[in-house]
């Protein structure tokens, strides 16, 4: 006997074990039981030099206008608060001192990238981090664990997604799965418990965006700067939401319109959920010595190598062909740049910049280089092709290859897969604290780089968020 009409007969009815298995959830449960005791020395050594690097990026990115014209915002609406806004003498809650200070770490083009998922993790995971602990007189034992478990989702979602394929169609990696680790992080930091997780993630899904347009506009792309500061912000506030109450749809990013099959060509959802005994994502970081587009940063060491060191002149080079990824010719060859921004995501532009002011030099991006003949007449010999190989090898590795051929007809060539700075070649520590020398030496009522370390060494140890950012704040 056949049932009613559209009934579905119990044979034919999936059972609660043929339901796929919940992976959202499993990444919630691994993250909430993270723990400082569960870190390892290698882990808190890590740690400790993502705290410092973005420190540095943070401080000197407060300085930028694009930061000023955000902390006078935040300053608008703020009476009052216990989170400080950097470089900027005032205080704001966490949410909106997030948006500041990740929008200035971020504003450099100096914070660190986790390269499978394409992501500047640092800006927004720790920017949020440091400013709920402020607010809520934590210290480094809670925070640590906090921002290993932001570094753990974007690196999940990030390799789950498929981030190259996500930067192909239009998205930036960084704005769209940021926020979801500043989730993660924050809810660790306020004592959500597993289904408040859950319930954050959900209220972000429907935040979660950015656009690469600013990639192939010659002036207006100030909105990159702010994907850090949007991912910090819209995770502190679903998390704060969560809190109060309000539900956000499960399986944020393993369900049927979750972030994976969303954003995703071909998701790998079980990279979502990882063996035990694997190492964290934060060991998968790259920090970055030099202000611009991470990708080009193998392309600098390549170039460096063929030019002895940038000692070789810029007008004795005739041409220069860059073979690597497809996204360096389809995203990253705009020649006449009319904003910082839109220099440091140009492959010509840099590398003639590197030839005129060092390969480190912020001011090789300042306006006043925008129309320097030399960085110009450099970046109109520069020509990009598709290696298959380093195609193939994207995103694991940002590498690339330069040949050059030189005024008197000699060829030169140098293939590098891993560039400086990666896991595969770290900076050391004193190359850190010679960058936030760099960066930081002239503002005033810094630390020294030294005694910066001593404090984040201080700050792991247990000590305070207050003591450790001392004379960030003030402008």
């Amino acid at each position: 006997m056949t049932g009613a009409p559209g009934s579905v007969s119990s044979a034919a009815r999936p059972s609660a074990s043929d339901a796929p298995p919940d992976r959202t959830a499993a990444l919630a449960r691994d993250v909430l039981d993270l723990t400082c005791d569960r870190l390892s020395e290698p882990d808190l050594a890590q740690l400790k030099r993502l705290v410092f690097d973005h420190l540095a990026v943070c401080r000197r990115g407060a300085e930028a206008a694009w930061s000023r014209a955000v902390q006078d915002y935040v300053r608008a609406l703020e009476s009052g608060g216990a989170a400080p806004v950097f470089g900027a003498g005032f205080a704001a809650s966490p949410a909106l001192a997030a948006l500041a200070n990740a929008t200035a770490a971020h504003g450099l083009e100096l914070d660190d990238t986790h390269d499978e998922s394409i992501t500047h993790p640092g800006a927004p995971v720790i920017a949020a981090s440091l400013a709920m602990a402020q607010a809520l007189g934590l210290g480094g034992r809670d925070v640590l664990p906090a921002i290993a478990a932001g570094y753990e989702v974007v690196g999940r979602i990030g390799a789950a997604t498929g981030a190259a394929q996500v930067l192909e169609r239009g998205n930036h990696p960084t704005a769209l799965f940021c926020g979801f680790g500043v989730a993660a992080a924050a809810a660790k930091l306020l004592g959500l418990d597993h289904d408040g997780l859950i319930a954050a993630w959900g209220l972000q899904l429907s935040q979660a965006g950015g656009s690469m347009q600013f990639s192939i506009d010659a002036a207006g792309t100030a909105v990159k700067r702010l994907h850090g500061g949007y991912a910090a912000q819209g995770g502190v506030l679903a998390v704060e939401l969560a809190r109060r109450g309000l539900a956000g749809p499960g399986r944020a990013f393993d369900g049927r319109y979750g972030l994976c099959p969303l954003y995703g060509s071909s998701p790998q959802l079980d990279r979502l959920v990882k063996d035990g005994g694997a190492a964290l994502e934060i060991h998968a970081i790259s920090f970055k010595p030099y202000p611009c587009c991470r990708l080009f940063h193998s392309t600098l060491d390549a170039l460096a190598t063929v030019t002895d060191g940038f000692a070789l002149p810029p007008d004795a080079v005739r041409r220069v062909v860059v073979g690597g990824p497809a996204v360096l010719a389809t995203q990253h060859m705009l020649r006449r740049p009319k904003s910082e921004m839109a220099a440091q995501y140009s492959l010509p532009f840099t590398l003639g910049a590197a030839m005129v002011f060092g390969p480190e030099a912020i001011d090789g991006f300042a306006e006043a280089a925008l129309s320097d003949a030399r960085v110009l007449d450099f970046a109109d010999r520069v020509e990009a092709l598709t290696d298959e190989d380093f195609e193939a090898a994207f995103p694991r590795h940002f590498g690339s290859w330069v040949e050059i051929e030189r005024a008197d007809g000699e060829r030169r060539r140098a293939d590098v897969l891993d560039s400086l700075g990666t896991p595969a070649r770290p900076m050391t520590e004193a190359a850190l604290i010679r960058k936030y020398t760099m960066l930081c030496d002239a503002l005033p009522g810094l630390p020294t780089g030294r005694a910066l370390w001593d404090r984040v060494e201080a700050f792991a140890r247990g000590g305070g968020a207050e003591e450790l950012l001392d004379g960030f704040g003030p402008r």
